[in-house]
Order: structure tokens, then C-alpha cells, then sequence
């Protein structure tokens, strides 16, 4: 059964099809926070992240009139903007980008992100180098990955799509999904043990002084 979104989505494809522009911005005010989501956590960059968020916005609306309702819209406008940032990434593949990305993956490993990456204010100043220090580290951790794991990684863990429907969006099949995010998992989970070992050498350390 489709859900109420799914067929207000429709009905408004359908309305700038027939040469409503109306509908149009109603279609992108419904999908806008998505997609700038999905652009902003890619690139850490608020420029970078306005520049595909337009240009994915665009492509959808030369691209409409083509749509045929073989798959959801909020299925079919992701596959828009993941093709444009993973062009983003492979123009970027070889650089490493200051990121404010926060990572909230399952597993011990990540434990430490719950505990430290929010919003509030850290007057203590060996927890803001810690901070510092573990975004740099989940920076890193994320350049590491190709840009098909990233895509993957992001859609699953941030977006929270099923593997089935992140493979719809990636026009590839549910096996190839979870073999990315395997290997994506275990680089990130690599990293950041690395970053917790050094943590805990460091505690024990200052214990010792």
C-alpha cells in the first residue's frame, strides 16, 4: 500500500508534467531537507552542498517529463543527487577536505561519537581537543572510502534506506549493496578502534604521571 506522501508525490509529478510550475516547488519543498541533507554530509561543505542541491534540482526538472512512476519519486530524485555526489567524490577522490561530519554507526567502536559529538558547548578544554582530534580522525575514516561505499554508507546509516531500496537508487543489486557497506563498515570500524586505542594509551598515561 502506498503511503500518503508517495501519492501527493505522484499527483504533483503528474501536475507539472501537465505544465503546472506550481507543483514543481511543491515538489521541491517537500524534498529539499533531503536532499541538502544528503549533499551537506557528502561534502562537509555548505558551498559544495548548495552547489548539488542545485544542480541535482535541476536535472530533476529537465528530467520530469521523463519520469514514469517505475519507482517512487523519493526513490527516483536520491538517485538524482547520489549520482551527483558521487561525480562530487571522484572529482575529489585524491584530496583531503577539512569535514564536520558526525558519524553514528552501531558497534562499540562508535561508542565514544554518542558520548562526545553534539551540540553542546565543551568548556573543558582536553575534551575539545578530543573533539578535534576525532574529527579528524572520522574525516579521514570517510576519504578512505571509495565513492560508492561512502554513498552507501551514507544512504543506510544517515538516511536509514533499506538495502533494497539503496540499491534502486544505485541501479545496482541488494548483494552489491551490502558488499560495499561490509567493506565500508570495516574501514570506518578500523579507524576509529585506531582512534580509541590511541585514546586509551593516552588515559593510562596521564594515570602513570
Amino acid at each position: 500500500m502506498e503511503s500518503i506522501s508517495c501519492i501527493q508525490d505522484c499527483l504533483l509529478v503528474r501536475e507539472v508534467q501537465g505544465g503546472n510550475r506550481g507543483a514543481f516547488a511543491q515538489l521541491v519543498r517537500a524534498h529539499d531537507q533531503a536532499v541538502l541533507r544528503v549533499a551537506l554530509r557528502i561534502t562537509g561543505s555548505h558551498s559544495d552542498a548548495q552547489d548539488i542541491y542545485q544542480e541535482a534540482f535541476l536535472k530533476v526538472y529537465k528530467k520530469l517529463s521523463t519520469f514514469r512512476f517505475e519507482c517512487s519519486f523519493s526513490t527516483w530524485i536520491y538517485r538524482i543527487v547520489s549520482n551527483v555526489c558521487l561525480d562530487h567524490l571522484r572529482k575529489k577522490r585524491n584530496r583531503r577536505e577539512n569535514s564536520t561530519i558526525d558519524v553514528s554507526v552501531d558497534g562499540k567502536e562508535y561508542d565514544l561519537l554518542n558520548q562526545i559529538s553534539d551540540d553542546r558547548p565543551a568548556n573543558n578544554p582536553e575534551q575539545q581537543l578530543l573533539r578535534r582530534e576525532l574529527s579528524a580522525h572520522i574525516s579521514f575514516a570517510l576519504h578512505e572510502l571509495t565513492p560508492c561505499e561512502r554513498m552507501v554508507f551514507e544512504l543506510k546509516h544517515f538516511e536509514g534506506l533499506k538495502l533494497r531500496t539503496v540499491g534502486e537508487i544505485l541501479r545496482t543489486s541488494e548483494g552489491s549493496v551490502k558488499t560495499s557497506l561490509f567493506r565500508a563498515t570495516r574501514k570506518m570500524r578500523f579507524q576509529l578502534a585506531g582512534f580509541g586505542k590511541e585514546q586509551e594509551s593516552s588515559m593510562q598515561q596521564r594515570c602513570h604521571t
